[in-house]
């Protein structure tokens, strides 16, 4: 089985059953992992849109059924080497796309996203794969 990364927003739409039907099929027979950026972000949408207990409690039983790629020492090496690379560019990233980059990169997995535009740099630079719609 393959694994993949699933982005905030593949996240959000898996959690919301709205996940469309071309990303899902490619998705099928992998297993998802969440960076802990995504982790955050997912907890960060449910405090400002202040959730209820019952949509708390299913964002939080599907956080613990998909394993979480920490930060660590590798992930904050490439990090910085993405960092500097789109400054060299002159495009810098948004850090948490950063982040989540580099964490597929260090552990050499594909990104599920729709966010197509926000990680083309670092597929197009880096070789970042990913799967998309």
């Amino acid at each position: 089985m393959r694994s993949v990364v699933v982005d905030t927003d593949v996240s959000s739409m898996i959690i919301k059953k709205r996940l469309p039907i071309a990303l899902a099929t490619k998705l099928i027979n992998t297993q998802p992992f969440l960076t802990f950026v995504t982790r955050a972000e997912l907890i960060k949408w449910a405090e400002v849109r202040s959730w209820g207990t019952g949509n708390r409690a299913l964002l939080a039983r599907w956080m613990a059924s998909i394993p979480m790629l920490p930060g660590d020492e590798d992930v904050a090496d490439t990090y910085g080497v993405l960092s500097a690379a789109g400054m060299h560019r002159g495009r810098p990233r948004p850090m948490n796309d950063m982040w989540i980059a580099a964490c597929c990169l260090t552990h050499g997995l594909a990104l599920a996203t729709m966010n197509i535009k926000d990680f083309d740099d670092f597929r197009v630079y880096h070789g970042l794969e990913l799967i998309t719609a």
